[in-house]
């Protein structure tokens, strides 16, 4: 049963990371929405972008089988969201160290932006929402702007915010295979998008 955490933060956008929730735990996924220590009490809620209220399950483990990083609110360069996220560097630093101890690092829409920040998109080729495709080239990623979900083996990076559903049966079938992916997807009566290799 792979271990797959999603990193919620003041902020996050809703669907960023509850659909791959959905999809990981429905898939037999011990799948998590957490906090990083020390940054926010893992007993208090976290507010959204939309003004929806999450209590944690805990917090960042040191090494999952799966971080999920979720976008939300880069475009408005508000006091809490993707944006602040990425101006502080605390989740930026504690995504790259989870990277390094080998977890596979995924993001939905701007979530690409806090793995842009940890050095994990250098030179390699990604995707993120389009409100932030500049954004993301700037920072050195090799963009490729018509993916839905871009897999580059370590790295998964979606599109938009409904690409978490791609990015998430995405992972499915690399840890539980195209069949448990292809069950996933009838279950939700979604058609999945293509998928493009990095490199």
């Amino acid at each position: 049963m792979p271990h797959a955490q999603v990193l919620i933060y003041d902020g996050f956008d809703e669907l960023d990371a509850i659909a791959p929730f959905e999809v990981l735990s429905a898939a037999g996924f011990d799948c998590e929405l957490v906090v990083l220590a020390g940054e926010h009490d893992p007993g208090a809620p976290v507010t959204a972008t939309h003004g929806l209220r999450v209590l944690p399950d805990g917090e960042l483990a040191a090494a999952p089988d799966v971080l999920l990083v979720p976008g939300g609110g880069w475009a408005a360069r508000a006091a809490a969201g993707t944006w602040a996220e990425h101006e502080r560097g605390v989740l930026p630093a504690a995504i790259a160290a989870r990277h390094a101890a080998g977890s596979v690092i995924a993001s939905v829409c701007t979530g690409a932006m806090l793995l842009a920040r940890a050095g994990l998109l250098e030179g390699r080729p990604a995707v993120t929402h389009r409100i932030a495709l500049a954004d993301l080239a700037a920072a050195g990623a090799d963009i490729r702007p018509h993916e839905r979900v871009v897999d580059d083996g370590d790295v998964v990076t979606g599109g938009g915010v409904t690409s978490g559903l791609d990015v998430a049966l995405r992972l499915v079938e690399r840890f539980s295979g195209p069949d448990a992916a292809r069950f996933g997807a009838l279950r939700m009566e979604y058609v999945p998008q293509a998928v493009a290799a990095g490199g």
